[in-house]
């Protein structure tokens, strides 16, 4: 008998988080791309010595690009000249690119990493369609999310 494959869910292990990307962004749709790392930026990037903050990717001449995700450099690394906040190819079939052209053609949308992890020791990053908060959207989600800790608080305390 054939063995269940396991889903990508259970392998797994997240380097790091773009946590701002929900406060600032309503998240479209969301991509999951490879990123092309030279060797020891993928054993910095195992030790979570990885960055995402400002961080966002463009489509220039049919390939898509990462800018500002900074990888520290390995400590144990012979190479020193690897620049930390360089631009990075992001792996990607060529026709989600197409798609992905068609739907930025709008300005006030952009790409943005939530995260980036680890699936069967390939470094993966997972992209977001998404476009900009305003403050009074901000404003109300904060509103939002006070009222349903008072709504928690009180069945708690009801009970």
């Amino acid at each position: 008998m054939a063995k269940a494959k396991k889903s990508s869910e259970e392998d797994k292990t997240i380097l790091a988080r773009n946590k701002k990307a929900q406060r600032n962004f309503f998240i479209l749709d969301t991509y999951e791309a490879g990123i092309a790392l030279r060797g020891s930026e993928v054993k910095s990037a195992r030790l979570h010595n990885v960055n995402l903050k400002d961080s966002y990717a463009r489509i220039k001449n049919g390939e898509l690009f990462l800018y500002n995700m900074h990888i520290s450099p390995y400590d144990k690394s012979r190479i020193e000249d690897i620049e930390p906040k360089r631009t990075r190819k992001l792996l990607m079939h060529r026709r989600e690119i197409g798609r992905l052209v068609g739907k930025l053609t709008d300005k006030s949308l952009t790409l943005v990493p939530l995260e980036i992890y680890m699936v069967n020791n390939l470094v993966k990053i997972k992209l977001a369609l998404a476009k900009g908060k305003l403050k009074r959207d901000k404003r109300r989600d904060l509103k939002d999310k006070e009222t349903q800790r008072e709504i928690k608080r009180a069945l708690k305390n009801y009970q």
